[in-house]
């Protein structure tokens, strides 16, 4: 399958103000060492905007850095909707700016799954609809600032859904056999360990810490699964729909983990 994490629906922090080291609270716990407060630069976000801890974070008490992505909103709102000048050289707009970016990073996740829908042979019957709400959400993601950060996603989210879960219906009739759902499922600690789910519906289902070792999650669809801590060694996700990185970065995995192409195999999991 093409690579859907195209540049601009990535984070790339080089072009960021550092803005969810910075917009966005976190509360002391597994996932972070320390209490902040939105908009309370995180204590380790230097004067560059680059994390002074980035290749230690995971021992250094913040793994919650680790599996957060903005699918690319920080650099678009950095660069585009405040044209390049950052909350510290204009103190002004920085209120604004911490605002904003959680609007677009709602916007910028649609364009990530949008992208995929697109990408995938067999949704062709519902393209057409596809790109009309691409350019959509694309057009709304060009507000200036003042429109942004009065703009209600929801409604945005939920004329997007439908064709969702429509791609997601074409694409999972591929994978042979009557289509699975499990949406939703509340999967957590549940042994799993070598299960078919090929081409089983798993929106929304909590697998933290669930057991999937040697698994088959080829053309399952994974949108918004909770898979924290849980045991993908050896499991097999090949052309897994809506898959994101975050999500890989939040559970555990070996070498023998069967990832879709384009991904990224997290650092900390086992060799």
């Amino acid at each position: 399958m093409p690579d859907t994490r195209e540049s601009a629906l990535r984070g790339d922090c080089a072009q960021c103000f550092g803005l969810c080291c910075v917009a966005l609270p976190f509360a002391r716990s597994a996932d972070f060492a320390v209490d902040k407060s939105a908009g309370d630069p995180c204590r380790n976000l230097q004067d560059d905007f680059r994390c002074g801890i980035h290749t230690r974070l995971r021992p250094s008490g913040f793994q919650g850095c680790t599996v957060y992505d903005c699918f690319g909103a920080g650099q678009h709102v950095s660069q585009v909707t405040f044209g390049g000048v950052s909350w510290r050289e204009a103190p002004g707009t920085a209120r604004q700016m911490y605002e904003v970016f959680p609007v677009v990073r709602q916007l910028h996740e649609l364009l990530r799954y949008l992208t995929e829908a697109l990408e995938r042979p067999a949704a062709r019957p519902v393209h057409g609809e596809l790109r009309t709400a691409l350019a959509r959400v694309r057009e709304l993601t060009a507000l200036p600032a003042a429109d942004l950060e009065k703009l209600d996603v929801a409604p945005v989210r939920a004329e997007v859904n439908p064709l969702l879960l429509r791609t997601s219906e074409l694409v999972r009739a591929t994978a042979g056999g009557r289509p699975r759902g499990r949406r939703g499922a509340d999967l957590i600690g549940k042994r799993l360990r070598g299960a078919k789910l090929r081409g089983t519906d798993l929106r929304g289902a909590l697998l933290i810490a669930a057991d999937l070792t040697g698994a088959d999650l080829t053309l399952a669809d994974l949108i918004g699964a909770d898979l924290r801590d849980a045991d993908l060694s050896g499991a097999v996700l090949t052309d897994a729909l809506f898959l994101t990185q975050p999500q890989l970065n939040s559970a555990r995995g070996d070498a023998a983990t069967v990832l879709p192409e384009g991904f990224e195999r997290p650092s900390h999991w086992a060799s």
